[in-house]
């Protein structure tokens, strides 16, 4: 089984005051073109599918566009909710989706997963929504949830279980900050870096993938649990960084490969530093007269 693991589309974002929807939508039509051209399965998008638990009504026509175009090319999707993400809004008609498009918004669903099939037999994926210890303590009596980490790693030993009577092969979608991880200052918002909300990397323990979302960049914490980071630059401190997807192949012992796909970068970002004359007449700026410029005047 073939799977494309993104994240972190965060749909309605601005760029310091600017839209950015139509240069994420013409990104995702490159992912969704991607999938068609490499045979893809299965897509996992993991968490931050909007940027606000209230996003405008232009935000919803690049998801479902976007959901629906995936479909077309015959593949899977599993989405699940994150850190930004109303649970409520992004969940409310799943019900009522397609076949193929799964939107796990649920914590009660936990431990429960979509089955797929291949030609070597099932392939069960796990979708996590974003847990937060406060709200989801009462869905799960009796056991200590004060962290993320605990959070996520009783989610986790629920999915472990049921893996264990299933069988087969696992896939573990999820949105949180797991220990080891390189953020970008100022871009994750919302899920503290340190102490107990860092979920240690044993928590991961068990499946044959991990697909992680929360962090922008692409990151590898280990040959099985990685980051695909976000499509398109929210910030000057991600400039130079690839964006892009993973891409995940499974054969019948589990993970079997895992390869990088770049997605293009609408406009880039860039820094310059010099004299006020400097930078509005110094030709070697021209070449980045269609980037996005941050200035330090000296």
């Amino acid at each position: 089984m073939r799977i494309l693991h993104t994240s972190d589309w965060h749909i309605g974002r601005t760029f310091h005051g600017h839209s950015t929807l139509d240069a994420l939508r013409g990104v995702l039509e490159t992912l969704v073109a991607q999938v068609r051209e490499h045979g893809v399965d299965l897509i996992v998008v993991a968490g931050d599918v909007f940027d606000s638990a209230a996003p405008s009504a232009a935000c919803y026509p690049v998801l479902s566009n976007t959901l629906a175009a995936l479909a077309d090319t015959g593949a899977h999707v599993v989405v699940t909710s994150g850190n930004h993400d109303s649970a409520a809004r992004l969940g409310f008609q799943s019900a009522l989706l397609r076949d193929g498009i799964h939107v796990i918004t649920d914590p009660t669903a936990v431990g429960t997963p979509v089955t797929f099939r291949d030609e070597h037999g099932p392939v069960h994926v796990y979708g996590i929504p974003y847990l937060e210890p406060a709200i989801v303590r009462h869905t799960w009596p009796g056991v200590e949830m004060r962290s993320q980490a605990q959070t996520m790693r009783h989610a986790l030993d629920l999915v472990r279980a049921d893996h264990a009577e299933r069988g087969g092969r696992a896939i573990v979608a999820a949105h949180c900050f797991a220990a080891g991880v390189e953020a970008t200052p100022g871009v994750e918002r919302e899920i503290r870096q340190g102490g107990l909300d860092v979920v240690p990397l044993s928590a991961f323990d068990g499946p044959d993938y991990v697909a992680l979302g929360h962090i922008h960049g692409r990151q590898q914490l280990s040959e099985r649990v990685r980051y695909a980071g976000a499509p398109l630059h929210y910030s000057f401190g991600e400039a130079g960084k690839p964006r892009g997807s993973w891409l995940v192949d499974l054969d019948a012992d589990g993970l079997a490969s895992v390869e990088w796909l770049d997605l293009p970068v609408p406009r880039p970002l860039v820094t310059l530093r010099g004299t006020f004359d400097d930078l509005l007449s110094d030709e070697r700026h021209e070449v980045h007269v269609d980037s996005w410029v941050r200035v330090e005047y000296t």
